[in-house]
């Protein structure tokens, strides 16, 4: 894969709690420069983001319930809806992990479809957190994020125990319907960790490391 197509499948992510105004700035000029998919970047800075890369191709994506999960539906509706109205393009949505693991279902389907429908016919990502769970889990959560109407099911938020691995990546592409997609996240730092997700499904990759990745001689997937 050339390199200047491989730039349209990063999401170039800046989520640090330190991360201030020279930082963003930084991070949109250099999506312009390198042609990515989008910045994903926490609500705060969404409309900087948003005003700075206005007439550009590149996407703002912002996160939702980020990193833990647990807000209440009400509160990531809300979250959403804000950040729509000031320029988000995309929402990266924790799933209520908690609830999953406790069996309770219905509530997990309706935190995602209360998000997809505040999202407004926006792409809405919705992540996992695929190290917390079982592979029966990822696949159940695969299901609630299909048919609350989500468009992209994601391994993780990068701020957990781990992040994106091939087999997990291959295991959400297999368990959901073909009209949707997968971003894997966390822990892709090179040109070859990022053939080896795209290899195994991903069709978007959330990383902090895309210009490194889009500069790298081309590389053969070991």
């Amino acid at each position: 894969m050339e390199n200047k197509n491989l730039s349209q499948f990063i999401d170039h992510t800046q989520l640090k709690p330190t991360a201030n105004f020279t930082d963003i700035d930084k991070l949109c000029d250099e999506a312009r420069t390198f042609n990515f998919a989008s910045v994903c970047v926490n609500p705060y800075h969404v409309e900087r983001c948003a005003k700075s890369l206005k007439n550009t191709p590149v996407k703002v994506c912002t996160v939702i319930g980020f990193p833990l999960g647990a807000n209440c539906t009400e509160t990531k509706s809300y979250e959403t809806n804000h950040a729509i109205k000031h320029g988000a393009d995309e929402v990266d949505m924790v799933i209520n992990i908690g609830a999953l693991k406790s069996g309770d279902l219905e509530y997990v389907l309706n935190d995602i479809r209360e998000v997809v429908n505040a999202a407004g016919g926006r792409t809405v990502k919705v992540i996992i957190e695929t190290c917390y769970l079982t592979d029966e889990e990822k696949i159940i959560a695969c299901e609630l994020a299909s048919k609350a109407g989500a468009n992209f099911v994601k391994t993780s938020t990068g701020f957990g125990s781990g992040g994106a691995v091939a087999s997990d990546v291959k295991l959400i592409k297999e368990s959901i319907p073909s009209h949707m997609e997968v971003k894997a996240s966390g822990g892709i730092r090179t040109k070859s960790d990022a053939l080896v997700m795209i290899t195994n499904g991903a069709s978007r990759l959330g990383t902090s490391s895309g210009i490194k990745i889009v500069e790298a001689n081309d590389e053969s997937i070991s």
